[in-house]
């Protein structure tokens, strides 16, 4: 008698809420995982469901503590590997260490690269992440990696709430790093293009210097693929702001917010900024009238539905 394939969705402590969507979403229930921390800070997890020979999702964001979530997962899939499940697939909405993608000086490690080899490592059988800071940190991995886009989600909570009809819209990329993000988006609005020229000075610290392209009398909409420090972000709002645009809106997928962010965005010349849940929202972020939070729960539900009955996600990348 042939069994079905069945499988079993986990959750690290990164982003419960998150898991819970998507499980809603894929009538699904959520396994239980106890962790917890010794007294030293060692990590200990236990998982309440039997795994063997079973298909395994394990949603966790590496974000902030990132090594401390980024050890859970490690230890989650060490455990799920020594009970004998068939597959670990990690769903990681935001992928922690992208930014270090390759070497910028002498004797400097690039991060993302270790940091996928100890996920293949520990077991990963399947990755599935959104909007990577750098799209070849695919290449790292020799295992399916499957990078998803919230540009969909945002546009159309852009179109939905915040844009009028016929808006004269130009999509503004904060760097020359970020012109294929906003052409993506420019393209689904029919809007130009405008790149501001930025100078970065240091560590989350950023000098936007001059314009190119046409923003004045038109409803700039900044497109990023994380907010940090948003010291970027409002530099660039500022700059359009100055140069004419009647309206600034921003909208990135990951809301890391750290430092002093979400008092530089009160203190900007932005109308909205537009992120998603793939990073949970602080106190302050929540209390910012400012932010608008999307979910991205239908996005992964679907592509984890899609993977574990083997049906295409090609159309999920569009």
């Amino acid at each position: 008698m042939q069994r079905k394939r069945d499988w079993v969705i986990l959750s690290g402590s990164s982003n419960p809420d998150l898991a819970k969507k998507i499980c809603e979403r894929l009538e699904r229930p959520l396994g239980t995982i106890e962790s917890r921390r010794f007294s030293d800070g060692e990590i200990f997890v236990e998982i309440k469901e039997n795994v063997r020979g079973r298909a395994v999702y394990v949603i966790q964001s590496t974000c902030a503590p990132v090594n401390d979530y980024l050890m859970e997962l490690l230890i989650i899939m060490d455990a799920l590997k020594r009970a004998s499940a068939k597959e670990i697939n990690i769903i990681t909405p935001y992928y922690g260490y992208a930014r270090q993608d390759r070497k910028v000086s002498p004797r400097t490690p690039i991060s993302a690269k270790l940091t996928a080899d100890l996920l293949t490592t520990a077991g990963a059988t399947r990755v599935v992440s959104v909007d990577l800071h750098a799209g070849q940190i695919q290449g790292f991995f020799n295992i399916p990696f499957d990078n998803l886009f919230a540009l969909p989600v945002m546009q159309k909570h852009l179109e939905d709430s915040l844009l009028k009809k016929d808006e004269d819209v130009v999509v503004v990329s904060p760097d020359a790093g970020g012109v294929e993000r906003a052409r993506a988006l420019a393209k689904r609005f029919n809007a130009n293009v405008a790149i501001i020229d930025k100078r970065r000075t240091g560590p989350n610290v950023a000098k936007a210097m001059h314009i190119i392209g046409e923003v004045a009398g038109k409803t700039a909409i900044i497109i990023d693929d994380m907010i940090d420090t948003a010291g970027t972000l409002t530099e660039a709002a500022n700059a359009v702001a100055n140069h004419g645009a009647k309206r600034v809106l921003a909208a990135a997928t990951h809301g890391v917010f750290s430092g002093p962010a979400i008092q530089r965005i009160m203190d900007s010349k932005l109308e909205k900024v537009i992120i998603t849940d793939t990073i949970p929202l602080s106190s302050d972020a929540k209390r910012c009238k400012k932010v608008d939070q999307l979910s991205v729960a239908p996005l992964l539900a679907e592509a984890i539905f899609r993977i574990h009955n083997y049906d295409s996600v090609s159309s999920l990348f569009t």
